[in-house]
């Protein structure tokens, strides 16, 4: 299992990436000592999108879909969460239970709408097109859901205001209730980030992410050597989005409320300036860049939103047009090139 690590279908397997990696995992650790407490909940904020960009880097950049529906998966399972939490939080029922139970809803989601785009022969453009009008419709929905008929038990939709009104996450620990609010949340938000990233190292670099790059390079070609190339594509569409849905649950815990605009075309674009900027074909490049942009994109809309959209639209056309690779995995080419030549002059005098 730990071999699975270092694969050629990931950037970084060798000992300089891994110390660090461990560097930098112990400077995250010990951030919260040393910051605002403000800081601290920023840093938990960026951490909870990174699902969404990693989900989308499996799908898009190991498997060959581009998805524009990370937001409404996202929206189903922050959604989910919310009413949930609203509806049985209390006694003998932690948000917890609302997590995971959201994280299913947006999984089954996921294998709905997959199945009808995958087995349904969907691909290319006309996948991303299909993906974007289910995230619009259900943005739309939602924003007409201001009304007092517009409510799920004791949980109102609230139109485009936003739900409001649910617990954030609590877990059970031997008989108490610890709310994971603040650093907590910082710490397990980033636990949860580095499970997932190592995991899905282990995955793309398994029998399945050979096969999930092969189908990308050349389905047909996949189909004639005996794989069920749908059967792959889907179950990485399932993960990709059960992710997505886990950025949303968290986000919905994270500020205790949820609105439509969080689904919307601009929310629906930026998961794929992150990964497209970043490199979609690696996970460590994807999960930096998008943590990076955040950070760029947060700052500008303090100044203007719109200058900040528009950052984010020439930031895609130029990676498009000049670094299809992505500034971050082209970035980590050169200096490993850079590196190799040093070393070989190094050995040779």
């Amino acid at each position: 299992m730990l071999r699975l690590l270092n694969g050629p279908q990931t950037m970084g397997n060798g000992p300089r990436f891994w110390v660090g990696f461990v560097v930098v995992l112990l400077l995250a650790l010990a951030y919260p000592m040393f910051a605002e407490p403000y800081d601290v909940g920023n840093f938990a904020y960026f951490f909870i999108w990174t699902f969404m960009a990693l989900g989308l880097c499996l799908m898009w950049g190991y498997g060959g879909m581009l998805s524009f529906g990370q937001t409404f998966f996202f929206g189903v399972a922050g959604y989910g969460y919310g009413v949930l939490a609203i509806n049985f939080g209390g006694s003998g029922f932690t948000t917890l239970y609302a997590l995971m139970l959201s994280l299913g809803l947006a999984g089954i989601a996921a294998a709905v709408l997959g199945y009808f785009m995958i087995y349904g022969r969907l691909s290319g453009v006309f996948f991303g097109i299909v993906t974007l009008a289910v995230t619009l419709a259900f943005a739309a929905f939602l924003n007409q859901t201001a009304g007092p008929e517009w409510r799920i038990g004791d949980a109102r939709l609230n139109g485009f205001n936003g739900m409001l009104g649910m617990d954030p996450l609590n877990i059970p620990w031997f008989g108490e209730t610890i709310w994971v609010e603040g650093s907590v949340l910082y710490y397990v938000v980033l636990g949860l980030m580095l499970a997932v990233y190592l995991g899905l190292r282990i995955l793309v670099n398994s029998r399945f992410g050979n096969v999930l790059v092969a189908i990308r390079e050349n389905p047909q070609r996949v189909e004639l050597l005996g794989y069920d190339v749908r059967r792959y594509q889907l179950a990485a569409f399932v993960i990709g989005s059960v992710l997505a849905g886990l950025s949303g649950a968290l986000y919905t815990a994270w500020g205790q409320f949820i609105t439509p605009t969080s689904i919307g075309l601009p929310a629906a674009a930026a998961p794929i300036v992150w990964v497209a900027f970043s490199g979609r074909s690696d996970l460590t490049a994807t999960m930096l860049g998008a943590f990076l942009l955040q950070i760029a994109f947060q700052n500008l809309t303090i100044y203007s939103e719109q200058y900040a959209l528009v950052f984010m639209g020439l930031l895609l056309l130029a990676t498009v047009l000049m670094l299809p690779q992505g500034l971050v995995v082209s970035a980590a080419t050169l200096l490993g090139r850079a590196l190799g030549r040093r070393g070989a002059k190094a050995a040779a005098s």
